[in-house]
């Protein structure tokens, strides 16, 4: 029930309790995760969908490739297994794969040579440039009805939620 206008607070909105304010923070953060999460589950359909299509290539292929064209110098299978989140077993498959169709090679690490890192061949930059860009290109159509303002202010706050993230636990 608002506050009469001759209380002190009458007019301003009406202060809830403690309970009431963590029930609807967490309502509202769930919410949000749904959200993004609904989103990212649509968008990354959408690209596994039209990378089968149109590359005959999984996302799971295509992410390795990607993680493999930022670090030119190869990636041990470790490496490749934290950065994407995925068991080790996985990843070998997918590299197992992928070698076959002469698109990465294993070579021995230069710092232990005891260990093999994972490498784009020629071939495989070259493919991987041309599944890059057509890439972008939909992840732009996508997001397309997003004004540039409004995805400014989204890697905003998604940054700062995942600086929030990523910090030590105190």
């Amino acid at each position: 029930m608002p506050l009469p206008d001759d209380h002190p607070h009458g007019g301003e909105a009406q202060v809830l309790d403690l309970a009431s304010r963590l029930t609807q923070d967490h309502h509202q953060s769930l919410k949000l995760w749904l959200r993004m999460l609904s989103c990212t589950t649509k968008i990354e359909n959408e690209i596994r969908g039209r990378l089968r299509a149109t590359f005959g290539i999984t996302l799971p292929r295509f992410d390795l490739m990607a993680q493999l064209e930022r670090h030119p110098e190869g990636l041990r299978m470790g490496e490749l297994s934290k950065r994407m989140m995925v068991t080790g077993g996985n990843i070998t498959g997918i590299t197992d794969q992928l070698e076959q169709e002469r698109l990465v090679a294993r070579v021995p690490d230069p710092r232990d040579g005891r260990a093999y890192s994972v490498t784009l061949t020629p071939a495989g930059r070259e493919a991987f440039a041309a599944m890059a860009e057509v890439h972008e290109g939909w992840i732009a159509e996508l997001l397309q009805p997003i004004s540039q303002e409004d995805k400014a202010q989204l890697i905003t706050l998604l940054s700062q939620m995942k600086r929030h993230l990523d910090a030590p636990e105190n």
